[in-house]
């Protein structure tokens, strides 16, 4: 296992932090803690399913712009992808969405 270990030299105890995975998951938070990415989240969930087409005509974006912050969105577990013929349709993964609202609503606690 990779972990990398904090140590507190006044108690001389351990502080365990494993900064691979706290990256992981800052990247996770970021994913969906960009405006467009959340209107894209938004576009997506009123539609059902969409096509990066019709969601870079509808936000007005280049295809790449859109194209690079699904890619984030999808690595993030945020949207999933059906390819149907020629055509690969995003929709928002709720599944996901409600983990995240849950460990961020315990956080704040």
């Amino acid at each position: 296992m990779n972990k990398e270990i904090l140590e507190n030299t006044a108690t001389s105890s351990e502080l365990k932090i494993d900064m691979l995975q706290l990256k992981k998951a800052a990247l996770i938070l970021r994913a969906v803690n960009h405006k467009l990415r959340q209107q894209m989240l938004k576009l997506i969930h009123l539609n059902n399913k969409m096509t990066v087409t019709e969601i870079y005509v509808k936000l007005r974006l280049e295809q790449s712009v859109a194209s690079q912050h699904l890619a984030i969105l999808r690595k993030a577990g945020f949207v999933t992808t059906v390819r149907d013929g020629k055509f690969i349709f995003y929709s928002v993964n709720y599944k996901r969405l409600d983990q995240v609202h849950s460990i961020v609503n315990d956080l704040l606690k």
